[in-house]
C-alpha cells in the first residue's frame, strides 16, 4: 500500500459508513513499548535508531491486523502527507518531526497505526468511530500479544512496562475519547468539567492532543495514571467519566433549550446561514460552525442520517486535506477561501434545519 492510496481511501473517521453517534466521536486506545536492552529514541544513535527502526516496523507489518498495511519511513513522507495523517490521528505532531531513523505502520482501514521511535520505540493505536471501549481494547489486546511475541519489550516485574517517561510507566496505557460538548461550552460549564475530571484521575486535551485548541468544541478526555492499576480497571474508571460527562452534556443541552431555545435555535440556524454562503472559513471557525450543525443533527433540526457527514468535514476541513484536494500548496488566506467554496458546496443542498422537534431534544 502506498501513503497516496492510503489517503484517497476512506477512513475510520471519514467512512459514512462507520459508527456515528452523539456526544462521542472516537474512541482511542494507545500502548507504549520499548525494546528490552534498547536505548530510548531520545537518546539512541542513528544506527541505533535505524536497527531499532526496521526490526519494528518488520514485526508490526507481520502481525495479521495489519497485512496489507502501509509501512513507511517518516524520512519518505512529505510534509503534506505528515500533515494529513496529523489531521486524521495516526501520527503525532511529534512524529511527524522526528529525526531520521522513525517510521509508521498503518492499517488499511486506517484503524491501527503503530508509531516506530517517536518518544518510544513503538506507539501502538488502535481508534474506532464512536464509543466503542471495550472492542477498542480487545483489539490492541491482541496486537499487543502479537507484538510481544516477536519483540522483546523492556518490563520491570515492579514498574511494569519501561517507557521513555516516567508517566507512561506500568501498563503503558493511554484510554481517551473524543468528546463533542457544544453544551456544556455554551452554558461555560466546562471549566468546571475540567477540574473535576482532573481530580479523578483523568485528563482534558484539545482536538489533537497536548497543548492544541479545544475548536469545534471537542475535546479529549484520557487516564493520567498508567502506574499501579490494571488495564481493566483504568478502562472501568474512564468509561464510568466517560458516562457522567455525557450525562452532563445532555443535561446541559435540555437546560439550554428550556431556558431560551429561541437564541439556541438562532445559534444553529446563523451557523447553517454562513455556511451556505460564506466566502472565507478560518479552519477554527469552520469547526465552531460544523460543531452547531453537528448539535443541530442530535437535536432532531436536521436529518440524523447528516451526522456521518459532519464528522467527516471536521477531518475534511482541516489545512492538509483541504491542499491535497487542490493539489497545491496555499497561504492561510488562500486555505481560508478554499474551506468556504467547499463547505458551501456541501450545504448547497442541505436539509433546511426544522426546529418544531420535541424540546427534550434526543439522547
Amino acid at each position: 500500500m502506498t501513503i497516496a492510496s492510503l489517503i484517497d481511501t476512506p477512513s475510520e473517521l471519514t467512512d459514512a459508513a462507520s459508527t456515528k453517534t452523539a456526544v462521542v466521536l472516537m474512541t482511542r486506545i494507545r500502548l507504549a513499548r520499548n525494546l528490552a536492552g534498547q536505548p530510548f529514541p531520545g537518546w539512541a544513535k542513528p544506527a541505533q535508531r535505524a536497527e531499532i527502526n526496521a526490526k519494528c516496523r518488520a514485526a508490526v507489518a507481520a502481525a495479521p491486523v495489519l497485512k496489507r498495511s502501509l509501512n513507511i519511513a517518516v524520512e519518505d513522507l512529505n510534509e503534506l502527507e505528515k500533515q494529513i495523517l496529523v489531521e486524521r490521528h495516526l501520527i503525532s505532531r511529534e512524529l511527524s518531526g522526528a529525526k531520521p531513523g522513525s517510521g509508521v505502520v498503518i492499517s488499511k482501514d486506517q484503524s491501527v497505526s503503530v508509531m516506530i521511535n517517536e518518544e518510544d520505540h513503538l506507539r501502538i493505536q488502535v481508534l474506532r468511530s464512536g464509543f466503542q471501549l471495550k472492542k477498542t481494547w480487545n483489539i490492541i489486546n491482541e496486537l499487543d500479544t502479537a507484538l510481544e511475541s516477536s519483540l522483546d519489550f523492556a518490563f520491570s516485574p515492579s514498574l511494569g512496562y519501561l517507557t521513555a517517561c516516567p508517566t507512561n510507566l506500568g501498563t503503558g496505557m493511554r484510554a481517551s475519547a473524543m468528546m463533542h460538548l457544544p453544551a456544556l461550552v455554551i452554558a461555560n460549564q466546562m471549566e468546571k468539567v475540567v477540574r473535576a475530571v482532573n481530580q479523578l484521575g483523568m485528563v482534558v486535551r484539545g482536538l489533537f492532543g497536548e497543548g492544541s485548541d479545544a475548536n469545534g468544541s471537542i475535546f479529549q478526555i484520557s487516564n493520567q495514571t498508567t502506574l499501579g492499576e490494571s488495564e481493566e480497571a483504568i478502562l472501568k474508571r474512564l468509561s464510568s467519566v466517560l458516562q457522567s460527562i455525557i450525562e452532563h452534556e445532555l443535561n446541559a443541552r435540555e437546560k439550554l433549550l428550556e431556558a431560551d431555545a429561541g437564541k439556541f435555535f438562532d445559534k444553529i440556524g446563523r451557523a447553517f446561514g454562513i455556511l451556505q454562503n460564506s466566502h472565507m472559513l478560518s479552519s477554527g471557525e469552520a469547526m465552531n460552525l460544523l460543531s452547531l450543525i453537528r448539535l443541530g443533527v442530535d437535536l432532531g433540526a436536521f436529518p440524523d442520517a447528516n451526522r456521518s457527514m459532519i464528522d467527516r468535514l471536521f477531518i475534511e476541513a482541516q489545512p492538509g486535506h483541504l491542499q491535497h484536494v487542490q493539489k497545491g500548496e496555499f497561504e492561510p488566506g488562500q486555505r481560508d477561501l478554499l474551506r468556504a467554496a467547499r463547505l458551501r458546496t456541501e450545504f448547497a443542498n442541505f436539509v433546511r434545519p426544522d426546529f418544531s422537534f420535541n424540546t427534550n431534544g434526543k439522547n
